[in-house]
């Protein structure tokens, strides 16, 4: 994962904990409630940009996304035809890595470990 992804995905995760949408009560879907509950980028446009700003061409990211099912699923069942559903979907690939390797057990360690991101 790039580091500005990594960075950008920790700020969203410190902001929805924030807001109160993470909690110690619903630890178990943190990743559920971060990328999955609802679209985290919406418009081709903003998906376009934002694939850009992190430098990922729309056929790296497509097969990023498809690699991913394979690896978990042993088949690819989305078109990764177009942005928006494809940046979703880099989003919810690299939140599941980033909450899985920071292993927190509490909010207080979420927020202690994205702040050091």
């Amino acid at each position: 994962m790039k580091t500005t992804i990594k960075n950008e995905l920790a700020q969203y995760i410190l902001d929805l904990v924030n807001d109160g949408i993470l909690t110690d009560e619903n630890k178990d879907d943190w990743h559920f409630h971060a990328f999955n509950e609802d679209y985290y980028i919406i418009g081709y446009y903003n998906a376009s940009e934002w694939l850009k700003r992190h430098n990922i061409g729309e056929f790296e990211a497509a097969s990023i996304c498809n690699q991913y099912e394979i690896d978990n699923f042993g088949e690819t069942s989305n078109k990764y035809d177009n942005s928006e559903v494809t940046v979703n979907m880099l989003a919810y690939i690299y939140g599941e890595e980033l909450l899985s390797d920071l292993d927190a057990n509490n909010i207080e360690e979420l927020v202690n470990e994205l702040e050091t991101i």
